[in-house]
């Protein structure tokens, strides 16, 4: 359970809203809809045709069921949302602006749970004040695998949500308790910033390494050269990391080297997956954050200059 202070929520009376609509989106808004929560998910297309339809179908490693959800293309539905939890893609956020604008003119607090680490600072340059923004991640593996059928395949699940002042707030100890009482494990953190560098960190490496070998992480591993390239990928982002001022523990980069070679060997990250369909990327959003960052600070990153330069 998260953190919680003194005060009493009423979780009744919360309406949350759900903006993006692929694997992990649409497993979120199922999960809170199956447990009784109000909740929108923005969508379009032939997903949110057989959501209306036929409801969403939601299948996880120990169960499947199918649950009726609010699904919308009209952002104007989701005003006055309490919170609004945002899973596009990081390339897709600047399409997504005028939604969050609109939201957070209404008092709707924004929760991105994007991959990045400077996801908040975007959204800010956007036009979305960061007194509206509440910092968060997730670690799963969701995938829409048809119209109206979304499938968790991992057997972890876990979201951190934090103020980036560090303060255990009202408003995060709100959201984290109707999260994780719907299912979802959720962590309220005093240090959400270096939580997303850790999933940074591991998420970026794991993508470089598989991306430049075309390979899953047991391609990658199994191979001497293989996690040469892992480690020196994790080497840099700790490296830059550093630099911009995140405060690592003495054993986080051995730490999430050990999570990373602990993976199931056909493991594959979704930019790789993204790649090998022809579809758009997140490679700015990783391994050019690292040179981008390593440039300011002076830090050398070769191998997220190979992944940048090779993959776009």
């Amino acid at each position: 359970m998260p953190a919680r202070d003194q005060q009493s929520f009423s979780l009744t009376t919360m309406r949350l809203a759900v903006i993006g609509g692929g694997g992990v989106g649409s497993y979120i808004a199922g999960l809170l809809a199956h447990h009784g929560q109000d909740v929108r998910l923005l969508t379009r297309g032939a997903h949110l045709d057989a959501i209306r339809t036929s409801g969403l179908v939601v299948r996880t490693p120990n169960q499947s069921y199918t649950v009726a959800l609010a699904a919308t293309d009209d952002a104007q539905t989701l005003v006055r949302s309490d919170y609004a939890i945002l899973t596009v893609k990081g390339y897709d956020l600047g399409d997504i602006a005028p939604v969050t604008r609109l939201l957070t003119s209404n008092g709707t607090t924004i929760v991105p749970l994007l991959n990045g680490v400077d996801i908040a600072d975007r959204l800010a340059e956007l036009g979305i004040a960061r007194e509206r923004i509440l910092d968060g991640l997730i670690t799963i593996s969701a995938v829409r695998t048809a119209a109206g059928i979304v499938e968790r395949r991992s057997g972890f699940q876990q979201i951190t949500i934090g103020e980036a002042d560090g303060e255990l707030s009202a408003r995060a100890v709100r959201l984290g308790t109707a999260l994780d009482e719907a299912g979802l494990p959720t962590k309220v953190s005093r240090e959400i910033r270096l939580d997303l560098w850790r999933k940074f960190a591991f998420l970026t490496s794991l993508a470089a390494a598989c991306a430049l070998r075309r390979a899953p992480i047991g391609g990658v591993l199994s191979d001497p050269s293989g996690r040469h390239l892992l480690v020196d990928a994790l080497a840099e982002v700790t490296a830059v990391g550093r630099a911009a001022g995140v405060a690592w523990t003495t054993d986080d980069e051995a730490r999430i080297l050990t999570t990373l070679e602990s993976l199931p060997a056909a493991m594959k990250p979704s930019l790789l997956v993204d790649l090998e369909n022809g579809r758009s990327t997140e490679v700015d959003t990783l391994s050019g954050t690292i040179v981008r960052l390593g440039r300011e600070h002076g830090i050398d990153t070769p191998v997220h200059e190979r992944v940048v330069r090779e993959l776009t």
